[in-house]
């Protein structure tokens, strides 16, 4: 049964958790939609992932059309997200709406995300009240690495802790059917996901949230970049891809590899014939 706003709702309600994960192409879309997950995040990291940036900010709505169309035909039943990226949200209510319209026409996507609190808000609204399912992202926000200092835990003092608080208020009031919690401390989670009727979906938010999200290739090993306090390693698939492709190497190099098993044969005659 495909995943939906409802469905993930009644989950929150029933207390059952929500799995999400990322995926950034058709084939680990697939092998995701495969394992069970609810929800497949994809998420503006592909810049990092994917192209090799340092950061979220030099992505493009292009870059998100195209891997959220590719990943759109391999996700079967999960609930599909995608990511609006850096300024997509910022610039004027008539961009914003035509920045979710292609994430959901050309890249077939079920929801989007906007990262921000109050700030969103009316952003967030009118993305809502245009018929498009939107979900939130407050704490860390990686569009706002550069403001924020770095990439670091928001929300410990009271000050940033308030304000993390009333940034969710503020996206739930909005609208928006979930909320990606990233980077705050787990009582305040908590707290959010008790008080707010939105699904909250944590990374490095602790166990209170009504579910969990990680990237991808994180969590298999395959991106080592970066090894935030949060991510727990479920494989090592980078290491078994090099090992793999060193084999291969090994084995052209040596003239193993294409042996008589991994090979066409020719009649004779026909080779007589040719000769």
């Amino acid at each position: 049964m495909k995943q939906t706003t409802g469905t993930l709702a009644a989950m929150k309600a029933s207390g059952n958790k929500i799995s999400m994960i990322t995926a950034y192409d058709y084939t680990m879309a697939r092998l995701i939609s495969a394992s069970g997950a609810e929800m497949i995040l994809v998420g503006d990291s592909l810049g990092m992932v994917m192209l090799g940036y340092e950061d979220t900010v030099p992505v493009t709505m292009d870059d998100m059309v195209r891997h959220t169309r590719a990943v759109s035909r391999g996700c079967g039943d999960c609930f599909l997200v995608a990511d609006m990226p850096f300024m997509a949200c910022r610039i004027s209510k008539r961009d914003t709406l035509l920045a979710s319209a292609r994430l959901m026409q050309e890249g077939r996507a079920n929801a989007v995300k906007i990262e921000g609190g109050t700030e969103m808000a009316d952003s967030i609204r009118a993305v809502v009240e245009s018929g498009i399912p939107v979900m939130g992202h407050v704490g860390l926000t990686p569009q706002s690495v550069h403001a924020l200092g770095g990439f670091k835990v928001q929300g410990r003092e009271l000050a940033g802790a308030q304000k993390v608080l009333d940034d969710a208020r503020a996206v739930a009031e909005a609208g928006a059917f979930g909320i990606v919690l990233e980077c705050i401390p787990a009582p305040l989670a908590k707290l959010i996901t008790e008080e707010t009727g939105c699904i909250t979906i944590g990374i490095g938010a602790g166990s209170g949230c009504d579910g969990q999200v990680l990237v991808g290739q994180d969590l298999l090993g395959m991106y080592s970049e970066r090894t935030p306090k949060f991510l727990k390693r479920y494989a090592q698939i980078g290491q078994t891809v090099t090992d793999a492709c060193r084999q291969y190497c090994e084995e052209v190099r040596s003239g193993v590899f294409p042996d008589e098993a991994h090979s066409f044969s020719l009649d004779p005659e026909i080779l007589k014939a040719l000769h």
